[in-house]
C-alpha cells in the first residue's frame, strides 16, 4: 500500500460522498479516521469507525490544524453546506478552515483532497460557488500536495441534496412538473468520485485540479426523463411547465424552512446553480485517466426495484405529511380555545366541576398547539410524532373511561383519533435521517 494512504482523515466522512469515499479508501487498506460534528450521525451512518469531533467553523488557523493532522498522510475534505445557517457560515466552512488545513498539510507534507463543485468561480452567482472557489485558491496558494476535484451533479445509489430532488421530480405521478427544463446539467456517478480519491490516495492521478463530469451536457428535462425511466415509474401523460416566478415562493418557502433545519433541496441556491448550468471541463480528467461514464451508464449500473421507487414517493409525501400533522393539531388546540365552554360541558356533563373542566380543556389544547409547532422544528419533529401519538393515546383513554358516549357519536371523534395516530407514526419513520 502506498505511503500517501495509510492512514487518512476524511473531513464529513458521513456525508453523501464523504461515506462513499471512505469505503473506497477502506477497500484499499487505508486506516480512515471520520471527522465532523455529529457524533450521532457518525455512527448511524457508519458505524464501528474511528471519529473525531471537529467543527469546521472553529478551525480558523494552522495552529488550529496541528493536532488533528498528527500521523495522517492524506486528507479528504468532503464537508460543505449548500446555504448559511449563521451569516457567514459559508466563508467560515468553504474558504478560511480550508485556507487554515491547506497550509497546514502543507507545512507538514500531508496530501489534501479538496472535494469542490463543478462551477465553482470567484464571480459565480451563489455564496455557495463563491466560497468554494475560494477554498479551491485557497488550496492552490498553500503549495502543498493537491488534489481539487470539482464533481458535476453528483448521482448515487443513496437519495440525498441533488439527488434526491431529481428523484422527487420524477415520482409526480401522471404529470411532470419541470422548471428550467433547458438548463445544462454534467452528472457524475458517486462511484466515480469515490474512485477518482481512490486514485488520489494511490498516487495514480497526478495532483491538479480536475472537473469530475460527464463529457456532454444534457437539457435538464433528460436528466429527469433519464431518471424516472431507471426508477422504473411509468412516462408522464402531461409535461407541466413551472414558470421561475411560480418556483420562486417554493424556494422561499424552503429558505425560511432551513432556518428551522430543515435541509429542503430546492432552496434558492439549487436554483440559482440550475439557472447557471452545472457544467465543468472533463479535458483534464479524460487526460489523466480516460472519460466518465455518461449518466445513463451511471445508472445502468445502479440497482434499482421497488425500494428506490418507494424512497422516492415518501421522500415527495413527507412534506405533506408534516404539513398536515401541524395543520390538524394546530386547528385543534385553536378550536378547543374558541369553543372552550362547549367543550368544558362535556366534562361538566359528566360530573366534573367547572373550573377544574376550563383547565384541563386549556391545557390540553395548549398541549396541541405545541405539537403542531414543534414537528415544524427539524430538530424535534421525529419527537413530536411520538408525542402525538401518546397524546392521542391519553385522549382515547380518557375519552373511554369519562365519556364512552363519544365512540357512538354520529360524526365518529374518537374513531377518527386512530387514522391520526398512524400517519404520526408513519411521518415519525419518514424523518429518520439516513
Amino acid at each position: 500500500m502506498p505511503d500517501v494512504c495509510k492512514r487518512v482523515l476524511v473531513l464529513g466522512g458521513y456525508g453523501f460522498i464523504g461515506a462513499a469515499v471512505v469505503h473506497a479508501l477502506e477497500e484499499i487498506g487505508a486506516e480512515v479516521i471520520i471527522a465532523g460534528r455529529n457524533r450521532a450521525a457518525a455512527a448511524r451512518v457508519m458505524p464501528g469507525r474511528v471519529f473525531r469531533h471537529l467543527d469546521l467553523c472553529q478551525m480558523q488557523s494552522p495552529q488550529d490544524w496541528e493536532k488533528t493532522l498528527q500521523s495522517a498522510t492524506l486528507v479528504v475534505n468532503c464537508a460543505g453546506a449548500l446555504q448559511d445557517q449563521a451569516a457567514g457560515e459559508l466563508e467560515l466552512i468553504h474558504h478560511r478552515a480550508i485556507a487554515a488545513l491547506a497550509q497546514g498539510c502543507a507545512a507538514a507534507g500531508i496530501g489534501l483532497v479538496q472535494i469542490s463543485a463543478a462551477g465553482a468561480v470567484p464571480d459565480a452567482s451563489t455564496s455557495f460557488m463563491t466560497t468554494k472557489a475560494a477554498g479551491d485558491a485557497a488550496v492552490h496558494a498553500a503549495g502543498g500536495r493537491y488534489w481539487i476535484l470539482r464533481p458535476g451533479l453528483v448521482i448515487g445509489q443513496q437519495a440525498f441534496g441533488g439527488t434526491l430532488l431529481l428523484r422527487m421530480l420524477a415520482a409526480v405521478p401522471l404529470v411532470q412538473p419541470l422548471a428550467l427544463a433547458r438548463a445544462q446539467v454534467q452528472c457524475v456517478g458517486l462511484q466515480d468520485v469515490a474512485r477518482t480519491v481512490q486514485l488520489a490516495a494511490k498516487g495514480e492521478l497526478p495532483p491538479g485540479t480536475y472537473d469530475l463530469v460527464e463529457e456532454q451536457p444534457q437539457d435538464l428535462s433528460l436528466v429527469i426523463g433519464q431518471i424516472r425511466d431507471w426508477l422504473g415509474f411509468a412516462p408522464a401523460r402531461l409535461v407541466l411547465p413551472v414558470p421561475l416566478w411560480l418556483l420562486r415562493p417554493t424556494f422561499c418557502a424552503a429558505d425560511m424552512l432551513g432556518r428551522l433545519g430543515w435541509r429542503a433541496p430546492l432552496r434558492s441556491t439549487a436554483v440559482k446553480v440550475l439557472q447557471t448550468g452545472v457544467v465543468g471541463d472533463p479535458t483534464a480528467f479524460r487526460a489523466a485517466v480516460g472519460p466518465l461514464p455518461s449518466l445513463k451508464t451511471s445508472l445502468a449500473r445502479m440497482a434499482s426495484g421497488r425500494a428506490a421507487r418507494l424512497e422516492a414517493r415518501m421522500a415527495l409525501l413527507m412534506p405533506f405529511c408534516v404539513a398536515t400533522l401541524s395543520l390538524f393539531w394546530l386547528v385543534s388546540g385553536l378550536v378547543g380555545l374558541w369553543q372552550l365552554e362547549a367543550a368544558a360541558q362535556v366534562l361538566t356533563s359528566t360530573g366534573w366541576a367547572a373550573l377544574p373542566a376550563l383547565a384541563s380543556v386549556v391545557f390540553w389544547a395548549l398541549v396541541d398547539i405545541a405539537l403542531g409547532a414543534a414537528i415544524l422544528w427539524r430538530p424535534v419533529a421525529a419527537r413530536a410524532c411520538l408525542a402525538m401519538v401518546a397524546v392521542s393515546g391519553v385522549y382515547l383513554l380518557a375519552a373511554t373511561v369519562l365519556t364512552p358516549g363519544l365512540w357512538a357519536d354520529p360524526l365518529g371523534p374518537l374513531v377518527k383519533v386512530a387514522p391520526g395516530i398512524l400517519l404520526a407514526l408513519v411521518t415519525h419513520q419518514l424523518l429518520q435521517e439516513r
